[in-house]
């Protein structure tokens, strides 16, 4: 419940959740990037997929349910709406969505011009081959450190002909000069393989690989200790593939992999993150047609709050 009087209600943020157009957490909608600290894009493409489609309609999803979401975080106390200037800023939408590499471009292109604007980016997809573009704009000036929060490696290389789909962003990533594989940790791996070397490229570059079994062997402080050192103090990029949580928590993904996180150690991760120099974020691979109630995409928005949170405490520092 929120105790709200008439006069509040002039902000569109405490009128009741159930009115007016959804954007991402009721902030407002800037497509011009006119005064923004923090950007909210939606990226709906999912032309990367290797199985099953339909991340493309997450964004639209998670918006919709993020409207659930308020504005302060109870068990951190941070309410980003008031660290910094917080909007949606539109959908990084691709007008040729059946061509691969040029989709990718399309999409760089819109972020380098949030970036341009000294905007941070926190990015909702859309599968998971969209983080590649988005970190070509992001580390264009030099390479970052990653949280990678997933069921998957993703540094996969040659699928079916292409090298630049879902399961592979992040080979290409340090490939091409855009990540720091020794300032990489990637966390919640798990799942049935046809390779046993397909996350080679991981271990042979230097990222730290934190398997399912050793994080519930090591647990979430110890986990998050690691993750810490892995990326220093160094710019760092937060990826978060919802099919990191177990299908009781969101069955609605294309690529579900049980044993996973639950929703709290998802967000008792994020909240790790903390203090670090974040540079941008991204959720992504919410597929709504897969999804029971709507479960993904409100896990989704939330986990989504959790980013803007890291993110505007460590965007409300740079300002």
């Amino acid at each position: 419940m929120t105790n709200t009087t008439p006069s509040d209600q002039d902000d569109p943020m405490m009128r009741p959740r159930y009115v007016g157009v959804p954007t991402f957490f009721r902030a407002p909608l800037k497509e011009n990037l006119e005064d923004v600290d923090i950007g909210i894009i939606g990226v709906p493409f999912d032309g990367g997929v290797t199985s099953r489609p339909g991340a493309r309609h997450g964004p639209r999803e998670v918006r919709n349910l993020s409207t659930m979401v308020r504005m302060i975080n109870q068990a951190t106390g941070v309410a980003p709406h008031e660290l910094c200037k917080v909007a949606d800023v539109g959908d990084a939408w691709v007008p040729s969505p059946f061509e691969l590499t040029g989709s990718h471009k399309s999409i760089q292109d819109f972020f380098e011009r949030v970036c341009a604007r000294n905007i941070m980016p926190l990015a909702v997809g859309g599968d998971h081959s969209i983080s590649l573009p988005i970190l070509r704009a992001v580390a264009a000036e030099q390479p970052v450190g990653m949280i990678h929060i997933d069921a998957h490696c993703d540094t996969g290389d040659d699928y079916m002909g292409s090298r630049f789909h879902h399961g592979a962003p992040f080979s290409r990533a340090v490939e091409e000069g855009l990540l720091d594989p020794k300032r990489t940790v990637q966390i919640g791996i798990r799942g049935s393989i046809n390779d046993r070397d397909l996350w080679k490229f991981s271990h042979d570059s230097g990222m730290r690989v934190i398997y399912m079994e050793e994080f519930y062997r090591l647990g979430i402080d110890a986990v998050i200790a690691e993750a810490r050192r892995v990326v220093g103090d160094g710019p760092t990029y937060i990826s978060f593939d919802i099919d990191s949580l177990d299908p009781a928590f969101a069955p609605g993904t294309g690529t579900p992999e049980i044993g996973g996180l639950t929703s709290l150690e998802a967000q008792m991760l994020i909240r790790g993150c903390r203090g670090l120099h974040c540079v941008g974020a991204d959720l992504v691979e919410v597929s709504p047609a897969f999804d029971a109630a709507g479960n993904t995409s409100l896990a989704g928005a939330n986990l989504l709050f959790e980013l803007l949170c890291v993110l505007s405490e460590a965007k409300h520092a740079q300002l």
